[in-house]
């Protein structure tokens, strides 16, 4: 029997390690090649498939695969397209079998978040039907850390550290120049539904009165009177105060107080604006002279100071999807288990798609204070050993070196083209 070729794929928002998995997957199938063929790897995501778009990661050299531990963003391109339900367009879940059919494909490796794991469990179950099943396993990714079943995600435990940083480092710039100048620091950072990050930058704090003094997180309803009274508690308290807001803090009523109105390619409200909306606020109710900043892009990008806890798991839970792969698994993830006892310790599991599909992990309220401005030791004791270890870059003239793959495709095989 000929070996089957297996087709990556990266989804979504891409992180500072995400190709350290596909790392984990490209060398852990090299190390199996009398199992598996090709390892074809989608241009810009899984629209590299609907396209027949297929890079050959053959052509690349040892070397500049395991480049990939170090580089950040997405080698082989990403994407936001959430494929729809079969009931509303089977057509692109049957051209992705067509093609893994020409291809010989006949293992799937999906490294993405919720909507990922959707599109992974709903091509496996596709094939079946269609007489020519696929091995569908999914890669977990999101620096959200908002997917079930895994005690966090990769892209988190970096993007938690670099937050966490630049919370104390911009605090400290604030502090020192409080009497004269600016009071109030807002950063917004990332996170939709689930307040993960926000919660990261907590971490700054060593002892009480330590910023950031306000986390706004999408998981408590924003009071605009109770966050005002903290700023002027805070600024009267240590003559600054230091905010951190989730870019999905919400009204009562479940409205974004950022929300714009627009909807992006997943179906999902755009949000932007709150870290000047809240400095407004700010200024009008209290006059104090302020600062803010949105870490956006610069957050998830920020490979030069990557927790080396996060690379290890990114690495091991694309090592591992090979080795389910290869043990004749199917619509399963590999997912990160927390040790029992003190010191801190990690092992891969396994979760079924079924039950990580379009589901998310919000902050528990026991990791959030009474006040619903910050995070207790509980949540403390979470994130901390995730920013554990520095996994820097190689360093030429003063610059990060990082990997440029040559992303070859392979010829096409199927006459039609497939409009997207």
């Amino acid at each position: 029997m000929a070996r089957k070729n297996a087709f990556y794929a990266q989804s979504g928002g891409v992180t500072s390690v995400i190709n350290a998995s596909a790392c984990g997957v490209i060398e852990t199938a090299r190390k199996h090649r009398d199992q598996i063929g090709k390892v074809l790897a989608g241009r810009n995501g899984i629209i590299g498939a609907l396209r027949e778009e297929l890079i050959d990661t053959g052509k690349e050299s040892k070397s500049a695969i395991r480049g990939l531990m170090t580089t950040p963003s997405g080698a082989f391109g990403s994407c936001r397209h959430k494929l729809k339900s079969l009931e509303e367009n089977r057509a692109e879940y049957e051209r992705l079998i067509e093609v893994f059919r020409a291809h010989n494909i006949g293992y799937f490796f999906y490294n993405g978040g919720g909507d990922s794991a959707d599109t992974c469990l709903k091509v496996s179950q596709l094939s079946e039907s269609l007489g020519y099943p696929i091995q569908a396993i999914h890669v977990p990714k999101t620096i959200d850390n908002d997917l079930p079943l895994t005690d966090n995600c990769p892209g988190f435990g970096s993007v938690a550290k670099y937050v966490a940083i630049s919370t104390r480092e911009a605090a400290m710039d604030v502090a020192s120049m409080c009497e004269t100048s600016t009071k109030v620091f807002i950063l917004e950072v990332m996170g939709r539904h689930a307040g993960w990050i926000a919660a990261a930058a907590g971490l700054a704090a060593e002892k009480k009165g330590d910023a950031p003094h306000i986390i706004l997180f999408p998981e408590i309803a924003f009071n605009q009177r109770k966050f005002i009274a903290a700023v002027r508690r805070a600024v009267k308290e240590h003559g600054y105060c230091v905010i951190v807001a989730s870019e999905g803090a919400q009204h009562r009523d479940g409205t974004f107080l950022s929300e714009s109105g627009l909807k992006d390619a997943f179906g999902h409200s755009q949000l932007g604006g709150l870290a000047p909306q809240l400095a407004q606020m700010v200024k009008d109710e209290t006059g104090y002279k302020y600062h803010w900043a949105v870490s956006d892009y610069l957050q998830r990008s920020a490979r030069h100071i990557a927790s080396q806890t996060d690379l290890d798991q990114a690495y091991a839970l694309g090592e591992k999807a090979v080795e389910f792969a290869l043990a004749g698994e199917n619509s399963v993830m590999p997912c990160i288990v927390r040790g029992k006892g003190k010191r801190y310790s990690w092992s891969i599991g396994k979760a079924s798609l079924k039950k990580v599909a379009n589901v998310e992990k919000m902050m528990p309220r026991s990791y959030i204070t009474s006040d619903g401005f910050g995070i207790t030791q509980r949540a403390r004791n979470y994130l901390a050993p995730l920013i554990v270890g520095e996994a820097y870059p190689r360093y030429r003239n003063g610059m990060p070196v990082y990997t440029t793959l040559k992303n070859q495709l392979v010829p096409k095989k199927l006459d039609k083209r497939f409009n997207i």
